[in-house]
């Protein structure tokens, strides 16, 4: 099928745009990318399943690009800074500390033993980097992956969400041209730098911390959101964003196993992140247009989409219990029987993704928005009435 393009109505700047279920789905499969690239550490997946699920840590660079899609599709003009920030900690700061929490007893000890070597030794001054999210400005992996070791991705989140609304003051002027303009100047630039950091990998621009250095995957989406708010609505088949997916796993897969393609892998190799959003991107936004168009049936199913609600707890907690199994069974041989421990990981993880959502995170996020709306109401009272009082005051006196 031949890729197409049509314009749909633009959106007014103001107007609240639909919810994209299909958009939701696919955050499932980001997170099971995710969970089979950790899954190694309890038990190696047979071929050539192994080879594929080594490259599950590009999940998060689909996950940085639908940060910028689906808060700038969903922004209102009407909702103010103080707003948009306290939505935003209501949504992942209450389930961080949670995941935090359980993760300390089964990642760190006062006397870690040398054989289980993810226990680190306990220590107070880290653990308050990672209760406030800033364990990712650093990039020496004992603090980069402290605490809760998938909460590293929330400080870039955390970051991101503190751009947003002065990105959004720039996106929000461009034409739909520009938009998609700025969306290509954004993975050319993004290309560039990992050119740089190729040619001089201890320079400064290498050195740069994660969530500065992954920005460009959020823009990226923002970007592509604001063209569809413009009217863009490409006509893109899903099966050429999987099937370009697919190749391009494969390729890094194959091509390190060749002598006479190991060139080849050498110069693709430093890129790998950047053609992963690439091809994310085109997957968003492939989804995207399905789901305006109604044409997301499987995508936005009420399974599907359930999984991709409870996928942020899903992604939190996995690898604790992971590693709990780990302490409690040792690692595990590998072969096509040890599937069975990799379903039964799963599904213990799905539930109790389930149960933190539900227990959890939906709840303290819905409590923690109604405590602001009421204080936004409590303000705007007392301010007519201040106002009120103005009026009644004669400017001479009187």
């Amino acid at each position: 099928m031949p890729i197409q393009s049509t314009l749909v109505t633009p959106d007014p700047a103001a107007r609240t745009l639909g919810r994209l279920d299909a958009i939701t789905g696919l955050r499932w499969w980001a997170a099971f990318a995710v969970f089979l690239f950790h899954i190694n550490n309890l038990v190696p997946l047979p071929l050539p399943i192994a080879e594929i699920a080594k490259f599950g840590y590009l999940g998060v660079a689909f996950f940085f690009v639908l940060s910028g899609f689906v808060l700038t599709w969903s922004w209102r003009p009407e909702v103010d800074k103080r707003t948009f920030y306290w939505r935003r900690f209501s949504r992942v700061y209450p389930l961080h500390v949670v995941t935090l929490l359980l993760a300390i007893p089964v990642f760190y000890s006062f006397a870690p033993d040398p054989e289980q070597t993810w226990v680190k030794p306990f220590d107070i001054a880290l653990l308050v980097l990672c209760l406030f999210l800033l364990q990712g400005w650093s990039r020496d992996p004992v603090i980069l992956f402290a605490g809760n070791p998938a909460s590293w991705t929330l400080t870039a989140e955390a970051f991101f969400y503190a751009l947003h609304p002065f990105i959004t003051l720039v996106v929000r002027r461009l034409t739909l041209v520009g938009a998609l303009a700025a969306a290509g100047g954004v993975v050319a630039f993004a290309f560039a730098t990992r050119g740089w950091i190729a040619l001089d990998p201890g320079g400064m621009v290498g050195a740069l911390p994660w969530p500065v250095l992954r920005l460009n995957e959020f823009v990226l989406g923002m970007c592509l959101a604001w063209a569809f708010r413009k009217g863009w609505l490409p006509r893109i088949p899903l099966i050429v964003p999987v099937a370009l997916i697919g190749a391009w796993l494969v390729t890094l897969a194959i091509l390190p196993d060749r002598p006479e393609t190991l060139a080849a892998y050498g110069a693709v190799a430093p890129y790998t992140n950047e053609i992963a959003t690439a091809l994310c991107a085109l997957l968003i936004v492939s989804v995207a247009s399905l789901d305006m168009r109604g044409r997301s049936r499987i995508m936005s199913s009420r399974p599907l989409v359930a999984l991709g609600e409870w996928s942020f707890a899903f992604y939190l907690i996995h690898a604790t219990f992971i590693y709990v199994a780990r302490d409690l069974f040792g690692r595990q041989p590998g072969g096509w029987t040890g599937l069975l421990w990799v379903a039964g990981m799963l599904a213990l993880s799905i539930v109790a993704a389930w149960a933190l959502h539900v227990l959890v995170e939906a709840p303290v996020e819905r409590r923690l928005r109604r405590w602001q709306n009421r204080r936004r109401d409590e303000r705007t009272v007392a301010a007519a009435a201040d106002e009120r009082r103005q009026d009644d005051v004669s400017p001479a006196g009187f």
